[in-house]
C-alpha cells in the first residue's frame, strides 16, 4: 500500500487499512505500508491486522513513514488475530522539522506477537507521542521494542505503554530513546506500567537512555505489579463491591490509553472492543 498526501492537505476522516487474516494453515504474509505525508498537511491513517483461526500462521509487516516539513500524522496500529498467529511488525518513521507523529497501538491478539517501532527525529522541532496498550491471556507473549532517536534540537518524545497481563502470559518492553550531541533542548519522557493479574504471568521491562547532549529534560521509569490493598480498600469503604471495584480499576489503566484517541467512533470501537475484552478479575485484600 502506497499513500501520498500532497502538500497543505487537512483530511479529517480515518483511512483505514485492513489486511485480513484468512486463516489457512501454514500461510506467511507480508504486508508493507509507505506513507509520505507532504508540507503542512494532517492526516489520521489506521493498520488493522485482523483475522486468523484455528490454524497456524505467520504474519510480517512493515510500514514506513515520511513526514515532511509542518505534517502531522494521527496513526493507529491494530493487531487482533487469532491465538495461533505470529506476528511480527516493523515501523520507521522519518520527521522532517516541526512535523508530527502520534500512534497508539493496540494489541490483543496473536500466539506471539512482536512491534519494532524506530522514530527518527530529524527537523528541528520535531516531537512524537507514542502510546500503546497491550492485553495477554493463556500463554500469549508480547514483545514491543521502541527505539527513538533524536537528531536535531528542540526535538520532544514522549512515550507511554501499558499492559494487562493474566494466566501465564508474558510481555517484553524495550525503550531505549537516544539523544545525539546535536539534539540540544531535547525534552523526552517514556514509561511502561504493567498490572499483572496472576502469579505466573510475567513481564520484562528495560527503558534506556542514552544522552550525549548536555542541555536536555529526559526521564524514564517502569512499574509492574498488582493493585495495592489500600486502593481496594478505599473503594469497598465507599460502598463499591469487589467485583465492580476491580473492573473499574481496570477500566481505568486501560482508559487512559483509550481516552487518549481524539477520533470519537475510533474511540468507541477500541472502548467495546478492548475493555469488554479485560478479564473477569477480583483484586484480592
Amino acid at each position: 500500500i502506497i499513500i501520498f498526501v500532497p502538500e497543505g492537505i487537512k483530511f479529517e476522516k480515518l483511512i483505514n487499512i485492513v489486511f485480513f487474516n484468512s486463516g489457512q494453515q501454514n500461510v506467511v504474509s507480508h504486508p508493507r505500508v509507505l506513507l509520505n505525508v507532504g508540507l503542512n498537511s494532517t492526516v489520521s491513517v489506521m493498520e488493522s491486522y485482523v483475522g486468523g483461526s484455528s490454524e497456524v500462521s505467520f504474519t510480517n509487516s512493515v510500514s514506513e513513514v515520511i513526514l515532511d516539513k509542518g505534517a502531522t500524522l494521527n496513526h493507529y496500529r491494530l493487531l487482533d488475530e487469532s491465538d495461533t498467529t505470529y506476528d511480527v511488525g516493523y515501523g520507521r518513521v522519518k520527521l522532517d522539522q516541526d512535523s508530527k507523529f502520534l500512534s497508539k497501538s493496540f494489541f490483543k491478539g496473536a500466539s506471539i506477537g512482536r512491534y519494532d517501532l524506530n522514530v527518527l527525529i530529524e527537523g528541528e522541532r520535531g516531537s512524537c507521542d507514542l502510546k500503546g496498550l497491550y492485553l495477554t491471556t493463556g500463554s500469549q507473549h508480547m514483545d514491543n521494542f521502541i527505539n527513538i532517536d533524536h537528531v536535531a534540537p528542540n526535538g520532544t518524545s514522549n512515550l507511554l505503554y501499558k499492559g494487562i497481563l493474566d494466566d501465564k502470559s508474558r510481555a517484553v518492553f524495550g525503550g531505549t530513546v537516544m539523544v545525539r550531541q546535536t539534539a540540544q533542548k531535547t525534552e523526552s519522557v517514556q514509561s511502561d506500567k504493567n498490572l499483572l493479574l496472576s502469579p505466573d504471568a510475567e513481564v520484562d521491562s528495560k527503558p534506556s537512555l542514552y544522552i550525549y547532549a548536555d542541555d536536555v529534560k529526559c526521564a524514564h521509569g517502569a512499574t509492574a505489579g498488582n493493585v495495592d490493598a489500600e486502593t481496594i480498600f478505599y473503594m469497598l469503604s465507599r460502598g463499591i463491591d469487589i467485583e465492580l471495584a476491580s473492573k473499574l480499576l481496570l477500566y481505568g489503566f486501560a482508559g487512559e490509553i483509550i481516552d487518549s484517541i481524539k477520533l470519537e467512533e475510533l474511540r468507541s470501537k477500541f472502548e467495546s472492543s478492548f475493555l469488554e475484552s479485560l478479564p473477569n478479575y477480583k483484586f484480592e485484600i
